[in-house]
């Protein structure tokens, strides 16, 4: 249904959606989301440290992550993401690619209950 396979490499070619499949994204924007994540993505539990009363401690979240190198790729993830209200934040990663992470509580609740576990 979505433009994956064509040829040469993803990040290389253009990859976006005809009319018909942005009409299906648009009703279904997660299952969009839930497969991108599923392919490219996971959900991790993050950890940080602070210094709290003079003392070191760890605090712990949970946060979801998308890399991928193709920009098409992660703009169609993002405008998705925008679409259905979650925050999202975008850094580069090794190898040229995009690391695109969800890690606020409410966009971090709002992906657990309409994304499900990676098998």
């Amino acid at each position: 249904m979505l433009p994956q396979h064509g040829p040469g490499k993803k990040h290389q070619r253009p990859i976006e959606l005809v009319g018909w499949q942005q009409e299906i994204v648009d009703r279904h924007p997660w299952s969009l989301i839930r497969g991108l994540i599923h392919s490219d993505g996971c959900r991790i539990t993050n950890w940080a440290t602070r210094i709290v009363a003079g003392e070191k401690k760890r605090y712990e979240y949970p946060r979801y992550f998308f890399t991928n190198k193709s920009e098409d790729i992660i703009r169609l993830f993002t405008d998705t993401l925008d679409a259905v209200g979650v925050q999202w934040k975008a850094a580069p990663h090794s190898g040229g690619a995009v690391n695109v992470s969800v890690a606020r509580r409410e966009s971090v609740a709002l992906m657990d209950l309409h994304v499900g576990p990676k098998y």
